[in-house]
């Protein structure tokens, strides 16, 4: 009866399996996106192909030794990676822990005791004058719990794919560090290029201002048109301390990415003129999309941990088999415990149904199939973004270039009316009005021109961080 048992169990064993199969939704994927180039007359082209790979170090591809620098030892140092790695080690170690409940448990113990049993009752010692002695047991014991339903089989199903969710989005954190830490390098170029233009305007200005004074020293003009160009000399100096703020923050944030207080020494940061422009991106295919993404990947394991936590409830109702065996020695010198005479054992089979628990099964297992549809809606969510985030990336790609031709040619128009207005002006054949609109024409259209340089860098890491791709050279 046994044998046929034992084989019989071993198949339930191996086939029941209570939480849904393949429980990750579908969503349909958008269209292709429009891969023609992108060719601004101002700037590089920038060209998609389906045969070019996200490399794991994109930010390599802006051609820049200080960026690279910056970036390698953010994904060092910084502490939020640091927190990452620890939750991956923390589920990863408990994913083991679930695994050894699936293997039987075996222990060994030792106990010595010192008793005196009293006259009145029956001495279990074979002298029966001798009422005070020493016990010594020792015995192995072996318990298995045979996993019927799959209760333990779906929680070690459950602490995977936590583990995988704690490992993409490591993934997804180191992927955070180098976008963040290129756009504040990339910000704080503009930034610094700004100040430049913002001071070369006062300076400007202030030459404008001097001759002004000379002219009305003279008596071409009178003292309005002085104060006109006063005024407009302190707009352009109130402009430069915005800059000079936000230029600091973003070393701050520089700073801490790097592992270091705010305010401390930093390495050598890129320039403006120093950033190349990538020119090869890849394709963005909605599937490659579904499949690079860590935040996509990490949403597609919640779901199987939710089933399997589904079927580990479900299993909960059902009977369970446990079985245990004793085998030791028992005697009243420890140098006989091996003896045959010594020997004990025990066999012992137990099954347990449940049958009431003031309904707390069942609404763990209602809880669990509500945490199955919350993390499916979730997946949904998290494939859906990732498509509006390459649309919102592409968009802003091909936008910055028309941004980008506009930009530059308002300052070039600006300059050389700034200049042929400041000619007429040293000949004296041209009003303060004039200089003055010109002047603040051209230091606008000079801004511009450097923020739709830097929008174009600046959107060239948002699409390279929507698309996913391999982990920074390191596996999770």
């Amino acid at each position: 009866m046994i044998r046929r048992l034992v084989p019989l169990l071993a198949l339930c064993a191996s086939a029941c399996a209570l939480g849904p199969r393949d429980p990750t939704p579908k969503v349909t994927p958008p269209p292709a996106p429009d891969a023609a180039p992108i060719r601004p007359l101002a700037g590089p082209a920038q060209a998609f192909s389906a045969g070019v790979e996200r490399p794991a170090d994109w930010w390599r591809a802006f051609g820049n030794a200080d960026l690279n620098a910056l970036v390698d030892q953010a994904l060092k140092a910084d502490n939020d990676l640091a927190g990452a790695e620890a939750a991956l080690r923390q589920a990863r170690a408990q994913a083991t822990a679930a695994t050894g409940a699936l293997w039987p448990q075996v222990d060994v113990s030792e106990q010595s005791q010192r008793v005196k049993a009293p006259r009145a009752l029956s001495n279990p010692l074979p002298d029966p004058d001798q009422f005070l002695y020493s016990l010594h047991s020792a015995q192995l014991s072996v318990s298995y719990p045979l996993d019927l339903f799959g209760a333990a089989r779906e929680k070690r199903v459950s602490a995977k794919a936590a583990a995988e969710v704690a490992a993409q989005r490591l993934v997804a954190a180191r992927a955070a560090v180098a976008a963040n830490l290129t756009l504040a390098a990339i910000q704080n170029a503009a930034l610094e290029a700004q100040i430049a233009a913002a001071e070369q305007s006062i300076r400007d200005n202030r030459a404008l201002l001097d001759l002004f004074q000379r002219r009305q020293a003279l008596g071409d003009i009178g003292a309005a048109d002085v104060a006109a160009q006063q005024t407009a000399l302190a707009a352009a100096e109130g402009v430069l301390p915005p800059l000079v703020r936000q230029a600091a923050h973003q070393k701050a944030l520089i700073a801490i990415f790097l592992g270091r207080a705010p305010g401390s020494a930093l390495p050598p940061l890129p320039s403006l003129d120093a950033l190349a422009l990538p020119a090869d991106l890849p394709a963005a295919a909605p599937a490659s999309i579904v499949a690079r993404r860590p935040d996509v990947r990490a949403a597609d394991a919640q779901v199987r941990g939710a089933a399997a936590d589904l079927g580990a409830a479900i299993a909960a109702r059902l009977p369970s088999l446990q079985l245990t065996g004793q085998v030791g020695g028992e005697s009243t010198k420890f140098s006989s415990l091996l003896s045959s005479d010594a020997s004990i054992w025990t066999v012992v089979g137990g099954v347990t149904q449940p049958i009431f628990h003031g309904g707390q099964l069942r609404a763990q297992q209602k809880a669990s199939e509500a945490a199955l549809d919350a993390a499916k809606a979730q997946y949904r969510a998290a494939v859906l973004q990732a498509f509006s985030d390459v649309d919102d990336a592409l968009t802003g790609l091909r936008t910055d270039a028309a941004s980008l031709d506009a930009a530059d040619r308002a300052q070039t128009a600006a300059a050389r009316g700034l200049a042929m207005t400041r000619r007429q002006l040293e000949l004296g054949g041209s009003g303060t009005l004039a200089v003055l609109n010109a002047s603040a024409a051209e230091a606008q259209a000079r801004g511009q021109l450097i923020q739709a340089r830097a929008a174009r860098l600046s959107d060239t890491v948002a699409f390279f961080q929507a698309i996913g791709g391999a982990d920074l050279g390191k596996e999770p």
